[in-house]
């Protein structure tokens, strides 16, 4: 059954309907001849704080030509701690944030039009009509096409539009099987959440949660190690065929990271798997082609300190130091990696180390 979106391009906008306003002045209504990017976070989506900052320098950016950014919050936690996670990704704010606890616009904006996963921005165009509706990378080539007026009748904005009611339809199974898993899980009913996992990683393939899942209930939760082993082995041979980073690192995770209790499970073999796929990602993301994969680095490092190859584990944190340092971010969501970083160096070197400023120290034992 084709999926039809009940938000779409061209839809007038619906209302603003926060219940809290953590930055700036209440705002009810668009102001016709104004543009608007109300971008939806969240306060536990990894991606969402960074995207936070980067909306703050698009704002700077073109505010003195009549458009607004508004920062949209969803989430279940208090005012004073969404309060504190704005404060700590937006220290100097300069944009309007509003606070969506009651879920209002969560349904009217981000449900309506087929969204379920945020980062995600609109554009309000001047005559209170939806322009765009996707990731907020697309912005700085979306933007001045709605700005100079020529976005929204072209065959760009048709196809943008087409092919992100395509890619509804294409999720919508697998998200109420993902519903199916979540409402298992809730009640503890771990044989119907494996099997709904079991049938998810037959039918799609590509959707990398499913396996994730599937080792996380296994070996963190029931503690079936053997089945868990099994899940990891699967987990990890599939990441190594596809050959994609994403996988690739999500199986170092699940297979030699600060997860879980691995204690049953085969430390060689886990530790000869674990080597195959840190070399894979290496190999597929040498330095000079990838000066902004501190993440990847980190999982790696954690892989040879654990293994006791401290000086490879170093190696690894000081090379990701140096990617950060020379990436564009902005300062908050710089310093957040810088400190990370450094914070794992000290605890690999064993001594305060200091890098641009910023220093840490390893914690103390007990």
């Amino acid at each position: 059954m084709k999926m039809t979106s009940c938000l779409g391009i061209d839809s007038p906008a619906p209302s603003i309907n926060v219940q809290h306003w953590l930055r700036g002045d209440p705002l009810s209504n668009f102001q016709l001849g104004k543009i608007y990017i109300p971008a939806f976070v969240s306060t536990t989506c990894s991606g969402c704080g960074p995207a936070l900052a980067r909306l703050a320098q698009l704002h700077e950016q073109y505010r003195d030509i009549g458009i607004e950014v508004i920062g949209i919050v969803t989430a279940d936690e208090a005012p004073a701690e969404v309060d504190a996670w704005v404060t700590k990704w937006l220290p100097n704010a300069n944009i309007r944030i509003g606070f969506d606890h009651s879920g209002e616009m969560d349904k009217d904006w981000l449900k309506a039009s087929l969204t379920f996963h945020v980062p995600k921005a609109f554009i309000v165009d001047r005559d209170g009509r939806i322009a765009f509706i996707g990731d907020l990378v697309k912005l700085e080539d979306v933007l001045p096409k709605v700005i100079d007026g020529s976005w929204r009748a072209s065959a760009e904005a048709k196809n943008a539009e087409e092919e992100r009611i395509a890619e509804a339809e294409i999720h919508a199974p697998q998200r109420a099987l993902l519903r199916r898993i979540r409402g298992a899980t809730e009640i503890e009913d771990w044989k119907t959440a494996l099997s709904a996992i079991e049938e998810g990683i037959i039918l799609f393939p590509d959707n990398i949660r499913f396996h994730q899942k599937h080792v996380e209930i296994l070996i963190g939760v029931t503690r079936d190690m053997e089945a868990g082993w099994i899940a990891l082995v699967q987990f990890a041979r599939t990441a190594i065929e596809r050959n994609s980073e994403d996988w690739l690192l999500a199986a170092l995770q699940d297979l030699f990271g600060p997860i879980y209790d691995y204690s049953g499970l085969p430390l060689a073999e886990r530790s000869s798997m674990a080597k195959e796929l840190s070399e894979r990602i290496l190999r597929l993301y040498p330095q000079h082609d990838a000066p902004f994969r501190y993440h990847s680095y980190l999982t790696i490092a954690f892989y040879y300190h654990e293994s006791g190859d401290d000086d490879r584990a170093v190696d690894l944190v000081e090379q990701a130091l140096k990617f950060v340092d020379g990436e564009a971010l902005p300062d908050v969501e710089k310093h957040e990696r810088m400190a990370q970083l450094l914070h794992t160096l000290a605890e690999y070197k064993g001594e305060q180390v200091c890098y641009g400023g910023i220093c840490a120290t390893p914690r103390k034992q007990c």
